[in-house]
Order: structure tokens, then sequence, then C-alpha cells
């Protein structure tokens, strides 16, 4: 077996024992109840019903036909045991953990920093959310769709710079695993842009000294079949999400405060994948201060302005900072559905751009030093060893309702959701008047 083979092997199993623990969570009751515990359609497991069902319902203010039968199709296997469903998860993420692994390294051939992206995509506390909640399957699900359509998507243009037939069957096989990601999960429309971004870096296919549009329209025809499977999902899911009154509207949320919370967002998110502190499962709607919302503007600029500048040195730099803010355009909260400010679930892709941005600079600014490729090395095992410290630690939280809750209330302010839901949580369990504490709270 190759080594690259055996690096994917060893990432998937080590990832599999980092979240092993989650197959002895429960259920909670955010969201899980919509998916699982009270949808009676989805207890019945893979039926014919239920398949027709899955591709026409707007249920939970989404429509993700594909999730839905991933759902069925283990209350048939495995009835409702919530380790075997947690299990699914895991084992989603690990297989996203060594496909992650395999893109990099066909793209770029470099081993071992594509090897620690892929590490540090896996084992970081961010990504638990998106595996331990049995609800965000279509986290998991629609990564492990957009993957292998960057995968094919790389082998396609392989190909087609041999001139080989074969091409359009692996652009065919792109454009069908786009669309079962699509209908995983929709956050995924931004993908295409994605490919563009994988054309200028690493495959070259745009000259960082064109970046005209007239010298991308190609380019830009080639993924015409990728943009209208886009719009379709776009028209799709604003429909269902209006009709389901998940959007809230402007006299709920005004313009001026989305247009001042997107900015902060995506800081508060670059914050977090370099200092993962006080996680929590609900980000309330707060009140953002003038002087945050202008830092984290200037910030988000800067580096823009950096990363520009040095497209022709650090091409990965660029391409990873704009995979990182066009693949967060779809959940910054322009369009807002539901009442939180941000979500730890929506880096699971973004997350990857910064992680490609930082460690391929870093590998570029060691390679021919010694010493500082080995304080590179060490650093770098020094890192993987924290977050899996810290992956194992924000685990725990999801252990249940209950401990999910109440350290939700703990990390955030003015939490309505987590005390209404840690209410909940203690009233099932006969604790009136703790429960009757947290609603009043």
């Amino acid at each position: 077996m190759s080594r690259p083979r055996i690096i994917a092997l060893l990432l998937a199993l080590a990832t599999l024992a980092v979240y092993l623990p989650a197959t002895r969570f429960e259920f909670t009751n955010y969201d899980d109840n919509e998916y699982l515990t009270d949808n009676r359609v989805v207890q019945d497991g893979l039926t014919w019903a239920g398949v027709k069902w899955a591709f026409t319902t707007g249920h939970a203010g989404n429509w993700h036909p594909v999730t839905w039968l991933s759902h069925m199709t283990d209350v048939t296997f495995f009835g409702m045991n919530p380790g075997a469903h947690h299990f699914v998860n895991v084992l989603f993420h690990a297989a996203n953990a060594a496909l992650l692994f395999v893109l990099l390294f066909r793209l770029t051939q470099k081993l071992w920093p594509c090897a620690l992206i892929a590490a540090l995509f896996a084992w970081h506390p961010l990504r638990v959310e998106s595996v331990a909640w049995v609800a965000e399957r279509k986290d998991v699900l629609s990564a492990f769709f957009a993957l292998l359509t960057l995968l094919s998507y790389a082998k396609f243009v392989e190909l087609s710079k041999a001139q080989s037939p074969q091409s359009k069957v692996y652009f065919g096989f792109s454009l069908l695993a786009f669309a079962l990601g699509l209908m995983s999960k929709p956050m995924l429309v931004t993908l295409p842009f994605v490919l563009l971004l994988l054309d200028l870096w690493p495959l070259e296919r745009i000259q960082n000294e064109k970046l005209k549009i007239k010298n991308s329209l190609p380019l830009l025809l080639e993924k015409f079949p990728f943009f209208a499977l886009t719009v379709a999902s776009c028209i799709i899911t604003f429909i269902v999400q209006h009709s389901g009154q998940a959007v809230a509207t402007l006299a709920q949320i005004p313009i001026l405060y989305r247009l001042e919370n997107a900015p902060v967002a995506a800081a508060r998110y670059l914050v977090k994948i370099f200092c993962p502190a006080n996680l929590a499962v609900v980000y309330p709607l707060n009140r953002i201060a003038t002087t945050e919302f202008i830092c984290a503007l200037a910030a988000l600029i800067l580096i823009s302005a950096l990363a520009w500048r040095g497209r022709n040195l650090r091409p990965y730099f660029l391409m990873g900072w704009l995979w990182f803010l066009g693949t967060l355009v779809p959940v910054i909260g322009i369009i807002q559905v539901g009442s939180a400010s941000m979500a730890d679930r929506y880096t699971y892709l973004p997350g990857i751009g910064i992680l490609m941005a930082v460690v391929f600079t870093l590998a570029a600014t060691v390679e021919k030093n010694f010493f500082l490729k080995k304080l590179f090395s060490t650093l770098a095992v020094v890192v993987l060893a924290v977050g899996v410290s810290l992956t194992e630690k924000q685990l725990q939280h999801w252990r249940n309702s209950e401990t999910l809750f109440r350290h939700a209330v703990a990390v955030t302010l003015n939490n309505d959701v987590a005390h209404v839901d840690l209410g909940a949580a203690l009233n099932v369990q006969g604790r009136t008047d703790e429960a009757l504490v947290e609603y009043r709270a």
C-alpha cells in the first residue's frame, strides 16, 4: 500500500477514535425531535411513502431529501438507537477527513502539509457540533458529496489536458455529486465558486496576472451546469424556508443589524478557528458594539488586501481566504434563518480554506530552512494534540440535552434559547422547580 493511502487510512481511523465517545450520547431536544424522535415518517424507516415524503416536504424549514433518506436508512438498520445514529455521523466525518487529504494531495502533491490540513480539519473542536449532533447529519453528508465533487472535478481537469473522452464522465460524476450535496444541505450553493478557485490555484487554469472576466469566460461557461443547480437550489430553499416561516423578517431583524453582524460573525469565526474557546450550540443575537464592528470590518479588509497583493507569490493564501469567505456567504446572516448570530457548524467547509491558507504559507516559508522545518513539525504535533484534547472536552458537553444547554448558558450572555431548552430538559426529568428557574431566566 502506498504512503498516501496509508495516511488516508490512518486519518480515518484516528478520527473514528477521537469521536467514538459520541456513540454513547443521547438524542437532544434541539432539532433531533424534528428529525427523529418526534418524526413518525422517519421512524417508519425507508419506505416508498417515506421516499415520496422526503422529496416533497419542507419539514424543519429545509428541502434536503438525501438527508431525510439517510436518517430513514439508519432507522431501518438500527431502529432508534441513538448510539448507532451518532456512529454514522462519525463515519461520515472520518471519511471526509480521508477524502480531504486525498483531494489536497492529488491537487498539490505535497504529502505532509496536506495530511496536516486534513488532521487539523478533522480534530478541531469546531467540528464537534456537526459530528455529535444527529440532526446535523446534513453537515457531514453534504461535505462528503462536496469533497467528491471537487475530487471528480480535479480528475476531469487532469483528463481534459490529455484530451481523454473519459473526462466527460468525471465531469458528470462531479455534477451528480454536487446535486446530491445540495439535496443534503443547500449551504453548498457557492461550491461552483470553489471550482473556479481551484482553477486559479493549484490547477492554474487561470493565470494570476490575467485575472480578468474575459480570460475566465470559458471556465465560467464550463461551470454553467453547476450554477444552474445552484440557482434551482436557491429558489427551492427560498420557497421552502419562507413557507415554513424559517426566515426572519426585516421587522424582526432589521437590515442594518444584519449588515453589522455579517463582518462581525466572519471575524468571530476566524478567531474561533485559531482560539476555539466558549463554544456553544446557540449564539444569541446580542447587541453589536460599534468598535467591534469597525475592528471586524477593518481586519477582513486588511487580510483581503494582503491576500490580493501576494496573489502571485502566494496564490494558495488568496485561494484559501476566498474559499473561507465565499463558502460562508449563504450563512453569514444577510438572509437570517433562525435566531442565532452564528453557529460552529457553519465552519465545517469554510474552515478548510483558512487551514489551507495558513499551512501552505507556513510550509513554503520553512521549506528551505532545516531548523524552521523541525520547529514547524514540532509545533504541528503540539497543535494537533491540543486540538484532540479540546475536541474530547467539547464532545462531553453533547452527552445529553441538559449538559449541552447548561454549557451554552455558562459561556454565553442573554441566551434565551439555551435557557428554554435547558428548562425543557429538566422538566422531562421531573425537576420542575429547576426548570421554572430557567424559564424565568
